[in-house]
């Protein structure tokens, strides 16, 4: 079953999160608390949303994504920050139901893309989901600012 995320399901979006971490090999970069992961989704003021897969009960996938914005289109999309499904439950069509999900979401609120990042070394999930139709947008460099050279630039002249 695919479902919106409750407050319920909360403790096991969290754990996994961080299986998704160790399967991309980067634990220690992972912090996310449930406190921290059920005020973004169900406080005052919103900015993450997320889908669950549940089997016999136990909640084994998650989709947690958030909306962009499109100057050119003019319209929101959904941007997926984290899709994971748990081993044991791969090749049953859960991810794919995840993301059929959020494309629903996109048609029914009309906006126009449905976007995430994928490791390059992850070629399964590549293959995944370009069966699904997906284009890697490879020219395009993803940049970040983090830890001091945010701060730094926060407090530039």
């Amino acid at each position: 079953m695919i479902r919106r995320i409750e407050p319920r399901d909360v403790d096991a979006a969290v754990g996994l999160v961080y299986e998704l971490a160790l399967y991309e090999k980067a634990p220690e970069q992972c912090h996310l608390t449930s406190e921290q992961l059920h005020t973004a989704l169900f406080g005052e003021r919103p900015a993450l949303f997320g889908h669950v897969a549940e089997v016999d009960g136990q909640v084994v996938g998650i989709a947690l994504w958030f909306l962009n914005f499109s100057t050119w289109d003019g319209v929101h999309g959904v941007y997926l920050e984290d899709l994971y499904v748990t081993p044991d439950q791969r090749g049953n069509g859960l991810g794919k139901k995840l993301l059929q999900a959020l494309a629903q979401e996109c048609v029914e609120q009309n906006y126009t893309r449905l976007q995430w990042w994928v490791l390059n070394w992850n070629e399964p999930s590549i293959g995944f989901y370009k069966s699904l139709g997906a284009i890697p947008m490879d020219e395009w460099t993803t940049m970040r600012v983090t830890g001091a050279a945010l701060s730094a630039l926060a407090s530039a002249d």
